[in-house]
C-alpha cells in the first residue's frame, strides 16, 4: 500500500522551499530542501528526480518507504522529489550536498555527473559497505563501472541502464505511404522519411524529433547530438590516448544533420525545442496524440504510456514501432546506441549514511530491481533480474532495446565531461537557431574543449 510522508508531504515542502528561493532566501531554501536535523538518527532523506508528470519513481519509492519503516520501527524515510529539467536538478542536488545542514542521506545520481561530484567531494565511497553485501556479485561488471571513480572506489550503486534508438508512428507512416516495418540503414533514410511525412501529414505533426540546445541539457548532448556523432565513427574522447578530440569531421557532420532537420522544418521549431520541459512534452503529450512521426528516443519511453505512467495509452504498442538508429552511411555495425543510467549514492555530508545504505540495499535487491526494471522500462544491471522471464514478457519493446547493449556506447563521463557536454549544447543551439553555421559552431566547440580540458589532454583530428 502506498503511504504519504504525513500531513505535510515531501513535495509540499519542496514547493514551499522553491517559493522562498524565488523571494531570494537561499539559505532558508537549502534548509527546507535538505536533510533532517544534524544528529537525528531516526530520519533518512532521499532526494531523486521526478520526470514531469511521471510518478513511477515516486510510487516505487513510496512503497519501499512503507516497507522499510515497517521493518525499522521509529525510522522515517523522507522522500524529496525534485521536479526539474536536467541541469536544474543537478544544480539543486549539488547545492543540497555541499553542507551537512542541507545534505540528503541518499541521492539519485546520473552517471554522467558522478565523477564531477566525486571530484568536488560531495560523495562518499561505498566499498566498505559493498564488501559486506553478497548481492554485489549479481551486478554486471560493466554496470559496476558506472559508479567507479578514477581512484578505483565505488561511489554509486547502478539501478539500471538504457539504450537509445528510434520510435515511429506506424499510422502516420502508412498515411505517407511508408512501410510500417521500417528499418532505416543510413541518415539519408531518416531524412527521406521525414520529408515524406512533412508532405503528407497535417502541419502540426513533427516529422522528426531530435533534441538540441542548452535548455534540454544532457538530453540534447547525448540523446540528440551524440547519437549522430558516434554514428559517424568519430568520438568525443580517445580512451587509448586519454585525450579529448577536436576538429573531427564527424562532429561537423552531426551538426550538419541537425542544420538540415531544422532548416527544412522537419523537426520542432527552435522555440519549441528550447523549452526546458520539451522532452517531457514530446514523450508525455505529443507522441500519444499522434503529433510526432519519428523520435530519436530512449528504451524507457513507453513507461510514460503504461497504466502507472504520466499519459496512459493502451494502444501504444500497436501504434508505435521501434528500430535502431542507423550509422551515417550504413557502416558497421549498422546501428548506433548511447547508454547511460542512474545510481544511488550517499553524500559525504549525510547525517545517517549507515541507515541510508540499508535503504539502498532494499531498493537494489533482486525483488525491487525486477519491479523497477519493469515499471521504469529500464534495462536491468543485475544479471538475475535480466535473466528473469518476467522482465522480457513485461513490455513488447524490452527485448529489442536490450539487444542494443552489445553495440552501445557509454559517454566519457570523466570530471570535465559535464562542461564539455554543455559546449555541445551550445553548438547545437547556435546551429538550429541560425546564429552560427556549422563550421563556426564546431570551431568554437574546439576552442572551448581546449580551454576546459587543457591542451595536454586534447588531440586534433589527424594528429
Amino acid at each position: 500500500m502506498r503511504t504519504t510522508a504525513g500531513p505535510t508531504t515531501a513535495r509540499q515542502r519542496w514547493r514551499r522551499a522553491g517559493a522562498l528561493a524565488a523571494a531570494g532566501l537561499m539559505a532558508v531554501t537549502l534548509a527546507a530542501c535538505g536533510g533532517g536535523d544534524a544528529g537525528d538518527d531516526s530520519t533518512i532523506t532521499v532526494t531523486f528526480r521526478q520526470f514531469g508528470n511521471n510518478h513511477v519513481m515516486e510510487n516505487f519509492l513510496e512503497d519501499a518507504k512503507a516497507e522499510f519503516e515497517r521493518a525499522h520501527p521509529g525510522v522515517t524515510v523522507d522522500l524529496q522529489p525534485i521536479v526539474a529539467a536536467n541541469d536544474d536538478y543537478t544544480t539543486k542536488l549539488q547545492l543540497q550536498m555541499r553542507s551537512p545542514r542541507t545534505s540528503p542521506d541518499l541521492v539519485y545520481e546520473d552517471t554522467f555527473l558522478i565523477n564531477s561530484d566525486i571530484e568536488a567531494g560531495y560523495l562518499r565511497p561505498l566499498d566498505d559497505y559493498i564488501a559486506q553485501w553478497p548481492d554485489w556479485d549479481q551486478f554486471a561488471e560493466t554496470a559496476k563501472g558506472a559508479g567507479r571513480a578514477l581512484d578505483g572506489k565505488i561511489y554509486g550503486i547502478p539501478t539500471g541502464t538504457d539504450t537509445r534508438g528510434i520510435w515511429f508512428n506506424k499510422q502516420l507512416f502508412a498515411q505517407a505511404g511508408l512501410p510500417t516495418d521500417w528499418q532505416p540503414t543510413a541518415w539519408d533514410d531518416l531524412l527521406a522519411a521525414a520529408r515524406a511525412i512533412k508532405a503528407a501529414a497535417p502541419d502540426d505533426v513533427i516529422p522528426l524529433s531530435i533534441y538540441a540546445g542548452t535548455p534540454l541539457g544532457e538530453a540534447a548532448s547525448m540523446q540528440g547530438f551524440e547519437m549522430l556523432l558516434y554514428g559517424t565513427g568519430d568520438t568525443l574522447y580517445d580512451h587509448a590516448t586519454q585525450k579529448w578530440l577536436v576538429g573531427t569531421q564527424g562532429f561537423r557532420d552531426a551538426l550538419g544533420f541537425l542544420q538540415t532537420v531544422y532548416s527544412e522544418g522537419l523537426g520542432a521549431t527552435p522555440q519549441q525545442v528550447l523549452n526546458p520541459s520539451w522532452n517531457d512534452t514530446v514523450a508525455q503529450d505529443l507522441i500519444p496524440q499522434g503529433k510526432v512521426a519519428i523520435a530519436v528516443e530512449g528504451s524507457w519511453l513507453s513507461n510514460n504510456w503504461l497504466d502507472s505512467g504520466a499519459h496512459p495509452w493502451p494502444e501504444w504498442s500497436e501504434v508505435m514501432g521501434w528500430t535502431g538508429m542507423p550509422t551515417q552511411n550504413g557502416q558497421a555495425p549498422g546501428k548506433v546506441s548511447m547508454s547511460g543510467g542512474w545510481t544511488w549514492a550517499i553524500p559525504q555530508n549525510a547525517d545517517n549514511p549507515d541507515l541510508a545504505w540499508e535503504f539502498s540495499k532494499l531498493i537494489n535487491d533482486r525483488e525491487h530491481q525486477l519491479r523497477f526494471a519493469i515499471d521504469e522500462v529500464q534495462i536491468p544491471v543485475r544479471t538475475d533480474v535480466a535473466a528473469d522471464p518476467t522482465y522480457a514478457q513485461a513490455n513488447p519493446s524490452n527485448e529489442f532495446f536490450a539487444s542494443l547493449v552489445p553495440i552501445t556506447t557509454y559517454r566519457p563521463a570523466y570530471a570535465v565531461y559535464p562542461r564539455i557536454s554543455n559546449e555541445i549544447q551550445v553548438a547545437t543551439e547556435s546551429v538550429i537557431t541560425g546564429s552560427a553555421d556549422v563550421e563556426a559552431a564546431a570551431a568554437n566547440f574546439d576552442d572551448q574543449v581546449r580551454s576546459i580540458a587543457g591542451e595536454a589532454d586534447v588531440a586534433a583530428a589527424g594528429s
